[in-house]
């Protein structure tokens, strides 16, 4: 496959319940193999590479029908699953009630990723969007930003929301999990962004750091 996957937003819904179960990508190599085999089959941002839901957990999903939105950016697909949708064992992966403090940080936080499967670790403009991002709600300050509000609380505020996602990071780790140790990290580095643009540092300050470090 290319670097660059063109991939599209597709909701996982319970063809039974009609609950929504999850949100994934998909590709054309992904779509394929879905109508092919019957079974859904995603597009991996992580590890950019074609995957077949319950390929680790055993928790498939039976293909059953797929829908196409008016502007053809998106899919639906009514699935059976057969466990949990969610890495966490929820059977949903939409079980977080949204508040402007917790759901607006989590969207901060994806700010900056595009819809390609370009999701290596040398991906540095993605870096450098959300840091782009955080530094415009540091000086806008937009009422409903939970950025521009955990700017405005402070380093104390800050400092204790990283020790919190170093924790869970660690947890992942411990954990084995893949997918959680990625989202937690994600977390964690956009917490230290939003630490850094508080007290005016820039992201490629640190890059510059980092290279002084580097050693022959």
């Amino acid at each position: 496959m290319p670097d660059e996957v063109p991939l599209i937003p597709t909701i996982a819904q319970d063809a039974d319940s009609g609950d929504v179960l999850m949100l994934a990508y998909s590709s054309t190599e992904s779509l394929r193999k879905t109508l092919e085999t019957g079974v859904a089959h995603y597009w991996s941002r992580a590890r950019n590479a074609l995957w077949r839901k319950g390929e680790t957990s055993g928790n498939t999903q039976a293909f059953v029908s797929g829908l196409l939105d008016c502007d053809a950016d998106a899919l639906l697909f009514r699935v059976r699953p057969a466990g949990p949708a969610c890495h966490t064992g929820s059977r949903s992966c939409f079980f977080t009630p949204v508040t402007a403090h917790a759901s607006l940080g989590a969207v901060e936080t994806g700010l900056g990723r595009g819809d390609t499967g370009t999701r290596g670790g040398g991906d540095t403009d993605a870096f450098s969007e959300l840091f782009r991002v955080i530094e415009s709600r540091r000086r806008e300050k937009p009422e409903n930003s939970y950025t521009a509000r955990l700017i405005e609380d402070g380093v104390d505020r800050i400092g204790k929301k990283i020790a919190e996602e170093s924790g869970e990071v660690i947890i992942a780790a411990k954990n084995h999990s893949r997918q959680e140790l990625l989202r937690e990290s994600a977390d964690l580095v956009y917490h230290l962004m939003v630490l850094l643009a508080s007290q005016d540092l820039k992201w490629s300050e640190l890059a510059d750091e980092l290279k002084k470090r580097r050693k022959g």
